[in-house]
C-alpha cells in the first residue's frame, strides 16, 4: 500500500508531498493528424519547482481535499484505494485534487447531477476564490448541488520523485477524456502557455531543444502515443504500482538513453 507522509524519506531530508496529475485528452483533428492530443502547460521560469518545463494540469493534494463530505458519483474511494494502491481516504483526497487542479487550471469541470447528462459550470470568479482559498471545492460544489465524476478519471501512473531535488512528489496520473461541451485553456498564473499538443510533435520539439520535459511527463506521453483514440486509452486496463526514479535513471533519461526505474 502507497504510504502518505510529509516526513522526510530515510536518508534524503526532504518532505514528501502526495500530488494529482490529470492528463486531459482529446481526438486528434485530422488536420494535424491522427492519435490524441494532450492538454499541456508550460510552467513560468520563476517557479521553485519545475521551471521552463512543459506539463499535465495537476498539484499538490490541500488539507481541504481530505473533507469526506463532497458529494460523489462513479467508483468509491474503496475501489480508487485499490487501483491506486492507497488507502480509502488518501484514494478519496487523490481523486479530488485531481478534479480541483485539472479546473483551476484549465476550466474544465468532472463535475455533475448524475452519472449520466451535462456536467456542471462553475464561474471563473469562483474559481479565483477556490485558488485563493476563499473557499473550496468541497464548499463550491455543495452550493452548486453538484457532485464530483470519478467516473470520468482513470488510474495511470505513480511517480515518486528522487532525493537531492529540494521538493519531493508521490505524483499520481490519471487520463480523462475532455468532456463535451467543455474547452481547456490555460487558467493559473504558474504557466505562460496551455495548449493542446501531439505527443510526437513535443517529442520533436524537445529534440530541437524548444520545449522541456520532466521524465515522468516524458514516460506519459509516450504513454499516449501508444493509442490511437481516447476511446481506445479510456478502455485500457492500467495497474498502477509505484515508480521510484534514482537520480540516475533522471540523468540517462534526459539524455535520450532509456530508463531503468526500481518499484
Amino acid at each position: 500500500m502507497t504510504e502518505f507522509s510529509h516526513d522526510p524519506a530515510p536518508g534524503a531530508g526532504e518532505a514528501i508531498r502526495p500530488a494529482a496529475t490529470v492528463m486531459l485528452v482529446r481526438d486528434g483533428e485530422p488536420v494535424s493528424g491522427s492519435g490524441i492530443e494532450a492538454f499541456v502547460l508550460r510552467r513560468v521560469a520563476a517557479m521553485a519547482f519545475a521551471a521552463g518545463m512543459t506539463v499535465f494540469p495537476g498539484g499538490g493534494v490541500d488539507p481541504a481535499d481530505r473533507d469526506d463530505s463532497i458529494g460523489w458519483l462513479g467508483p468509491d474511494p474503496s475501489w480508487w484505494a485499490g487501483a491506486l494502491g492507497a488507502e480509502p481516504d488518501d484514494a478519496r483526497a487523490l481523486v479530488v485534487a485531481a478534479v480541483r487542479e485539472l479546473f483551476e487550471e484549465t476550466g474544465v469541470l468532472l463535475a455533475g447531477r448524475a452519472r449520466t447528462g451535462p456536467l456542471g459550470v462553475i464561474d471563473d470568479d469562483t474559481r479565483t476564490a477556490i485558488i485563493e482559498h476563499r473557499t473550496t471545492l468541497v464548499q463550491v460544489l455543495a452550493d452548486a448541488a453538484l457532485r464530483i465524476r470519478s467516473d470520468l478519471l482513470r488510474p495511470w501512473a505513480n511517480w515518486l520523485t528522487p532525493p537531492g531535488q529540494g521538493r519531493r512528489y508521490d505524483t499520481f496520473f490519471f487520463a480523462a477524456a475532455l468532456p463535451a461541451g467543455q474547452h481547456a485553456r490555460m487558467l493559473t498564473t504558474e504557466a505562460d502557455v496551455g495548449e493542446w499538443r501531439r505527443p510526437d510533435d513535443l517529442f520533436a520539439e524537445r529534440t530541437a531543444g524548444r520545449t522541456k520535459l520532466m521524465p515522468p511527463t516524458m514516460v506519459m506521453l509516450r504513454d499516449l502515443a501508444g493509442f490511437a483514440s481516447v476511446d481506445e486509452l479510456l478502455g485500457a486496463t492500467r495497474v498502477v504500482t509505484k515508480v521510484r526514479v534514482r537520480r540516475e535513471d533522471v540523468a540517462r533519461l534526459v539524455a535520450g538513453d532509456g530508463l531503468e526505474v526500481s518499484r
